[in-house]
């Protein structure tokens, strides 16, 4: 079973038939012997005379020969058991369902399309594709976003993931076309070469489809001149456009005042709630109309534009324009996005770095409820849909104060040219794969560049020579990049310096001259392993410096960042015990500054007693990681709940510990995020004691039905809580009802 959790957990791969039945028969044979097991001490009780007889002799040789045959079925069993592989690669889906939300006013559109697609013919795709999931069908359904940037290659990459193949067009052509697919393309901007793209033209003999959206006619027109096969998306009707409307806005806006209904029919806000201000909404509207934005329809734009003039200040603007910088798609860590803007001097000057950071993400929630960025995912991320960025970057073109260089996710491999550097105030040329940079910019008026995401190699020793306003540099993720040139010198505008994820081996002496230097990266640089003396010190000004997974050693960092008067945030990696003992001596940085620690490769040590870390009032992110030796991890709850301990504490991670069995409580206490302990069940060999209490959203437990055999474990928490505990079935559920215990 562990070779299989494994196979199934780390490697994402599917049990063998062979081995599910095997397990299967090993469950069974199991049961039989608890039974046994059970009866024995009935047999023993029947024995006289020293065990030499019996009161009841038949049933004890009945009960000896059911042992026997056991025993001689568990040998079989036990030779039968030898697999060289426990699992395989899963067949591919025929189709993979997509994240979908309820739609208003498109069911008409999508039944057209179902239709088409029942009557042998061609072209709303996440409800399309989603039904293909829910039904029975013979297409091997293939889902694939073109997006303006690159259409061919992105759309090839995605097919051969989907299919199973490195990106090959000669490949992909192969393999579809021994295949019946439905592919289903989104976002296309331009006519999409579907042979180039290593896509067979759908012969009618095998009836495989490309079904496509995009937002231009035109295109729809030279991709199908079939106009029965295309099916234009109109805007909704009246009633549904209002029902729409009703649900976003909410229908206490209604209430507000008996005019606002007639009003709605022009445009929804649902942070509007008096007639004068949506009648001045529908005039600036209407006068918009007449300013459109090159090639794009003359609705959309003035709309999505006026959600931006609408922003409460020039501030809150600026930092909406900065997202578009970041690539199309790009999934933009919300801390990373407000430590550039204050870098780059967005925001208001705050003497405490927490005020400035709080006011980053108040302005990343006013952007999200004025729909401009949306949500990512797991919530520490935010995105920009490519229509609004589009926008963003029309808006930044158009700016007097402002010019933006974006050429981000654009697969440039060399260094880019323009006619007017020094007119550019903020260049993006993140996720290309630019590998040298031997030509000196002119950019005197230069405040932001993003380098990220290459595969730089060289950077020339003048290239910064002429970037004296530069605040913000991001260099992270060239990994194959181990020295910066000396010329880094020149950037005495310099605040904002990220390093993460690269190759760098040392750092030149000559950063020293950067004094205005706020914000150090150097997170996952293991190569590093040679910082100057004295030059962590010499940034008087530092108030961000990120070591966790770097090479050099955090000891020799400690002693010198004492005099750093203004350092808020450190994060650290500690590789043996007697470094963080040793740490815990710097009173001041355990105390207020430490955000992340990671314990790595931990060699010396069999016990780790975690109330080392106690003092770091501020600790966010604890992992362990490789500590082999490792087999208990001490936490002592009465000084822990004394103390008011790790109350910053939101992520802990342990990772290569193979050696950690010990866990024998489990208490969590008013915890009201907390969703997930680990998404499958754990073995938990020496768990006595659960103990939840006000973690209302915790439906799941890593518990199975193989936690509750032989197990004297206790379960307490609250009786409604215990109710809505999800469970794998039924039976796991009963088998552990005896274990609770209401709080």
């Amino acid at each position: 079973m562990s070779r299989v959790r494994i196979a199934e957990d780390e490697q994402q791969l599917k049990r063998l038939n062979q081995v599910e039945g095997w397990l299967s028969r090993a469950e069974t044979l199991i049961n039989d012997a608890d039974q046994l097991i059970v009866q024995s001490p009935q047999h023993v009780e029947n024995l006289c005379m020293g065990g030499c007889c019996s009161t009841h002799p038949r049933s004890s040789i009945k009960f000896g020969k059911q042992i026997a045959k056991k025993l001689q079925e568990v040998k079989d069993q036990k030779e039968n058991g030898d697999f060289s592989g426990v699992a395989s690669k899963p067949p591919l889906p025929s189709a993979t369902e997509r994240p979908s939300e309820p739609t208003v006013g498109l069911e008409s559109n999508f039944n057209k399309v179902w239709s088409c697609l029942q009557k042998e013919q061609t072209s709303l795709l996440n409800q399309i594709n989603n039904k293909f999931h829910d039904t029975t069908h013979d297409y091997h359904v293939i889902w694939a976003v073109a997006s303006q940037d690159r259409p061919i290659e992105r759309v090839q990459d995605q097919i051969a993931e989907r299919i199973g193949l490195s990106n090959e067009a000669e490949g992909i052509f192969q393999v579809l076309c021994k295949k019946k697919f439905a592919l289903l393309l989104d976002d296309i901007w331009e006519w999409f070469d579907l042979t180039r793209a290593g896509v067979p033209l759908p012969p009618k003999e095998n009836g495989s489809k490309v079904i496509f959206t995009t937002r231009r006619f035109d295109v729809c027109c030279q991709m199908q001149p079939n106009m029965d096969n295309n099916i234009r998306v109109e805007c909704l009707p009246p009633g549904e456009a209002f029902n729409l409307f009703e649900e976003k806005v909410g229908s206490e806006t209604f209430r507000m005042h008996p005019d606002i209904c007639k009003l709605a029919e022009a445009v929804p806000m649902a942070s509007k709630k008096t007639p004068l201000e949506w009648e001045y909404a529908t005039e600036v509207l209407r006068q918009s109309a007449a300013s459109v934005l090159p090639g794009v329809g003359k609705e959309m734009y003035p709309k999505l534009k006026f959600s931006y003039d609408c922003l409460a200040d020039e501030k809150l603007k600026f930092c909406f324009l900065y997202c578009s910088l970041y690539p199309e798609d790009y999934s933009i860590v919300k801390d990373e996005l407000v430590d550039c803007w204050i870098g780059g001097g967005l925001l208001d000057e705050h003497t405490n770095l927490n005020n400035a950071r709080n006011q980053g993400h108040f302005i990343i929630g006013s952007l999200i409820d004025a729909c401009l960025l949306g949500k990512g995912p797991i919530n520490v991320d935010v995105k920009m849909h490519d229509l609004i960025r589009d926008m963003a970057l029309w808006i930044a073109g158009e700016s007097e104060n402002e010019k933006f260089f974006a050429k981000s996710g654009v697969q440039l491999k060399e260094q880019p040219k323009a006619k007017k550097w020094e007119e550019v105030t903020r260049m993006s040329l993140m996720e290309n794969q630019i590998e040298n940079l031997t030509e000196i910019l002119e950019c005197p008026n230069l405040q932001t560049l993003f380098l990220g995401r290459n595969d730089l190699k060289v950077i020339m020793g003048d290239f910064f020579n002429f970037m004296p306003m530069l605040r913000v540099l991001d260099l992270s993720l060239n990994k194959k990049l181990e020295e910066l040139p000396v010329g880094i010198a020149k950037l005495v505008s310099l605040e904002h310096l990220n390093l993460s994820w690269t190759g760098i081996k040392k750092l030149p002496v000559e950063l020293k001259t950067l004094a205005k230097l706020k914000y150090l990266n150097l997170e996952w640089t293991a190569d590093l392993k040679m910082i100057p003396q004295q030059l962590i010190s010499s940034f008087s000004k530092l108030q961000v410096l990120k070591m966790e997974g770097c090479g050099y050693g955090c000891l020799l960092v400690l002693e010198e960042i004492e005099h750093l008067k203004y350092l808020n945030v450190l994060t650290l990696t500690f590789r043996c015990v007697s470094e963080l003992e040793k740490a815990s001596r710097f009173n001041k940085f355990f105390s207020c500054a430490i955000e992340a620690v990671n314990l790595e490769d931990f060699r010396d040590s069999r016990s780790l007693n975690i109330m080392a870390l106690a003092k770091l009032q501020h600790l966010c992110v604890l992992s362990l990681s490789s500590c082999m030796d490792l087999e208990e991890v001490k936490i002592e709850r009465n000084i822990i709940e004394g103390a008011g301990c790790f109350h910053s504490l939101r992520s802990v991670t342990l990772s290569g510990c193979n050696h950690l069995r010990a866990l024998k409580a489990l208490f969590l206490r008013n915890l009201p995020k907390l969703k997930t302990i680990y998404c499958h069940a754990l073995p938990f060999p020496q768990l006595k004691e659960v103990y939840i209490i006000g973690c209302p959203m915790l439906k799941k437990l890593p518990l199975n039905s193989n936690n509750a055999k032989g197990q004297r474990l206790i379960i307490e928490g609250e009786e409604g809580w215990w109710k809505d505990v999800e469970w794998e079935d039924e039976s796991t559920k009963i088998a552990f009802l005896p274990f609770f215990k209401p709080r």
